[in-house]
């Protein structure tokens, strides 16, 4: 269909991506000694030499400032079993730490105990995008939890999912 000149309708827009699949992350920092952090689902990879990952924010964030004061942040990366963690950090304004157990990455970046895998990693750069702000960090280090049976906490369709969801759907 061709295109037809009119703005794309921002629900319309949403409920087209909600059919991608993708992982939940934390991404976390530590400003004067107290964590922040929030939910995000559009995180990525972009080089393995040097190692960057990428995430998008919200430029409103009332988290992000804290993190570029810093100049650095952890990428948690959610087990299927993290859904309230999730729910927690998409909230604004509430005490998001409230029973949640972490300790610090070598950067001294909160991790969440927990998390699949965490990312440590500095702002390598950011640029501005519409109403978000892209982030590129570079790793510094990283760490692989044990194999288990846990799942990576997905998000599809606008609800949580597991990939034997998505597999059987």
């Amino acid at each position: 269909m061709p295109p037809s000149g009119n703005a794309i309708e921002p629900l319309s827009f949403r409920e087209a991506l909600g059919h991608y699949a993708s992982g939940i992350t934390v991404i976390t920092s530590l400003i004067d000694g107290v964590p922040i952090g929030f939910t995000c689902q559009s995180f990525y990879s972009v080089s393995m030499s040097p190692p960057l990952v990428s995430f998008s924010v919200m430029a409103t964030s009332a988290s992000y400032p804290g993190m570029r004061q810093a100049g650095r942040f952890a990428v948690n990366i959610l087990a299927g079993e993290q859904v309230g963690v999730s729910n927690r950090f998409a909230r604004k304004g509430a005490d998001k730490w409230h029973g949640v157990q972490w300790q610090l990455s070598p950067l001294g970046n909160p991790v969440i105990a927990g998390s699949l895998h965490w990312l440590d990693c500095e702002i390598h750069a950011e640029h501005e995008a519409g109403d978000h702000v892209i982030v590129i960090g570079e790793v510094k280090a990283l760490s692989l939890q044990e194999p288990t049976a846990s799942q990576p906490l997905l998000y599809f369709k606008g609800q949580y999912c597991n990939l034997s969801a998505l597999v059987a759907g």
